[in-house]
């Protein structure tokens, strides 16, 4: 591969890894992607292991964000439709002030969920709180996972291909 279509899927890894922290791209899919793409032009045992490894590298912490978070709400008493509501109102958020109101509409569709169901501003808060730790908890898990997955792309490309 030559070196403008490498830094091309470096790009690609790093607006997939961008994504993850400000979630408007699918960023672990489309970092995944480059180096699917980067293996399949370099046709070389280098390539399909640093493929294997960022698929392992990528799909457990596919799993993991999802299993730890939810652990840790189960455990504060947050329940999935505060959760569900919150992801809802974020989606409408995200349309009705773009870019930030995902920001916005998830925490408030969490803590309105749980006012209702609780009653209180503290509580509701309180749940609100765990919600977003959660929330944060899942994008530092992916994150860490694809930046993995990034960084053994890019010894292989700098030590081996």
């Amino acid at each position: 591969m030559n070196s403008v279509a490498t830094f091309l899927v470096g790009v690609a890894i790093l607006v997939g890894i961008v994504g993850i922290v400000v979630p408007v791209l699918p960023g672990a899919l489309l970092s995944l992607a480059a180096i699917l793409i980067w293996a399949l032009e370099e046709q070389s045992a280098t390539g399909w292991i640093v493929l294997a490894a960022a698929i392992v590298l990528i799909g457990a912490s596919q799993v993991v964000k999802y299993v730890v978070p939810e652990r840790r709400l189960r455990e504060s008493g947050v329940p999935r439709r505060s959760m569900f509501v919150g992801v809802v109102l974020g989606i409408v958020g995200f349309f009705v002030i773009p870019v930030v109101g995902m920001f916005v509409g998830f925490p408030l569709g969490v803590y309105l969920s749980e006012r209702q169901r609780l009653g209180s501003h503290g509580h509701a808060w309180g749940s609100t709180k765990h919600a977003l730790r959660a929330t944060g908890l899942s994008i530092l898990i992916e994150f860490i996972g694809t930046s993995l997955a990034a960084a053994v792309w890019l010894a292989a490309v700098l030590f081996v291909v």
